[in-house]
């Protein structure tokens, strides 16, 4: 699976004019599922990407993930940092021999939903706030980037 993981101030998806999906200060995620993937990658990139050292610390340094924000009293997450993922088979486009991106790596729709979810559902599973796109939707994505950090991250069931 491969990401393009984006430190943003805000984020927003739309499908067919309404509002589907946001986050505020956060990550958005691009991502998309390779023909060969399984539910070892979707565990692995959720893995990846909580963990990812990319926010600021007290002294302005990338040190702190998703992960490292502590628990209110009542045992919930502030939920400082959201996190908006949006299904994008695009992510795989080769355009390497022509100029017309082939997306012949990305993997079929069905198991690409069913992956992305899996993704999603384990990131939830990290008490994270996670919002989604519509999985197949031709989707308008506001992106506020914040720094700008952008990272590409892959995942493959043998490393």
């Amino acid at each position: 699976m491969r990401a393009i993981v984006q430190r943003v101030s805000a984020g927003s998806v739309r499908v067919d004019g309404l509002e589907v999906g946001r986050c505020g200060q956060g990550l958005v995620l691009l991502v998309g599922v390779h023909a060969t993937d399984t539910e070892i990658e979707a565990k692995k990139l959720a893995a990846k990407i909580a963990n990812l050292r990319i926010f600021n610390d007290h002294e302005g340094k990338m040190n702190l993930s998703l992960l490292d924000f502590p628990m209110t009293l009542e045992g919930c997450h502030k939920f400082e940092y959201d996190v908006l993922a949006i299904s994008n088979f695009t992510v795989y486009g080769d355009s390497s021999r022509s100029r017309r991106p082939s997306f012949g790596a990305s993997a079929k729709f069905d198991e690409a939903q069913t992956l992305f979810d899996k993704f999603v559902f384990e990131l939830r599973g990290l008490d994270l706030s996670v919002q989604t796109g519509v999985f197949g939707a031709n989707m308008q994505v506001s992106i506020l980037n914040d720094g700008p950090v952008t990272l590409v991250i892959d995942v493959d069931a043998a490393i």
